[in-house]
C-alpha cells in the first residue's frame, strides 16, 4: 500500500498567505467588531484628551439602540471639522494599516449622546441642562457653568441624536450647527460605534464607562 504524500507550500508562498489572511481578518473585524480612533480636539476634556488612542466597539449596536450617555464616534455630517482635525495617514504603510483598522482613524468626531429620538432636550434650568424635563447632574464636564453660555431648546428628530462635547466651553458641537441643514443634530446612521477602552496612553488606559447622569431620564 503506498500513501501519498501532501504538498506543501513554498515558505514564500505560506508567508503571503499569512499575510493575506490576516489582512482579511483586520478588515472583518473593522467592520464589523472594533476599529481604532484617536481623540482630535480638546472638545470631551476632561474624559478624553487630544491624541488619546481609543477602540470603538460596534456590537452593541448590531440590536440595539444608541443610549443617553454613550461616547460615540460618528462620521463628518459636513462642515464640523477643521483641516487639523481630519488628518488621516502619513505615509503608505500608516494608509495601509488605516484601511484594515490597524492605524488610528482620522476625518470623525467623537461626542457624548444626550438626547436620542423624541427627546426634548434644553439648555438650561438653573444652568443645568434638562431633558425631557429632568435636569442632568454631569460630573464628566470640565466647566458645568459653560454649558449655560448657549440656550437652545429642540426636539431630537426620530433617526437623529442630540451629542455635545464634556468640555462645554470649547465643543463645536450640535449647539453650534444648530443653523446647518440638519439642525445639529447626528443620523443615527453615521454612527461609528461606542467608545470602549483607551488603549494609549498607557497610564491611562483602561475601559470607558457610561455614568449614571441618565438613569432618571431612563427611569422616566
Amino acid at each position: 500500500m503506498t500513501t501519498t504524500k501532501k504538498r506543501q507550500l513554498p515558505v514564500w508562498q505560506e508567508s503571503i498567505l499569512l499575510v493575506l489572511t490576516a489582512m482579511v481578518m483586520a478588515v472583518i473585524v473593522k467592520t464589523f467588531f472594533l476599529q481604532a480612533f484617536y481623540i482630535p480636539s480638546e472638545s470631551m476634556e476632561p474624559t478624553m484628551l487630544v491624541d488619546d488612542k481609543i477602540l470603538v466597539q460596534k456590537v452593541s449596536y448590531w440590536g440595539g439602540d444608541i443610549e443617553r450617555g454613550d461616547i460615540v464616534v460618528f462620521d463628518d455630517p459636513g462642515g464640523w471639522l477643521g483641516p487639523e482635525e481630519s488628518r488621516h495617514a502619513s505615509n503608505p504603510l500608516q494608509s495601509a494599516l488605516e484601511k484594515v483598522g490597524l492605524f488610528p482613524t482620522g476625518g470623525h468626531l467623537i461626542k457624548r449622546v444626550i438626547g436620542v429620538s423624541g427627546d426634548k432636550v434644553k439648555c438650561c434650568t438653573d444652568g443645568k441642562l434638562t431633558v425631557n424635563g429632568v435636569e442632568l447632574d454631569e460630573p464628566y464636564v470640565a466647566d458645568e457653568s459653560a454649558t449655560a453660555d448657549q440656550t437652545f431648546e429642540v426636539t431630537v428628530r426620530k433617526g437623529y441624536l442630540w451629542v455635545m462635547g464634556d468640555n462645554r466651553g470649547n465643543s463645536s458641537d450640535s449647539r453650534a450647527h444648530q443653523g446647518d441643514p440638519g439642525g445639529g443634530q447626528v443620523s443615527e446612521d453615521s454612527v461609528v460605534g461606542k467608545a470602549w477602552v483607551r488603549v494609549w496612553p498607557l497610564g491611562r488606559a483602561g475601559f470607558i464607562h457610561k455614568p449614571k447622569t441618565f438613569e432618571a431620564v431612563n427611569g422616566k
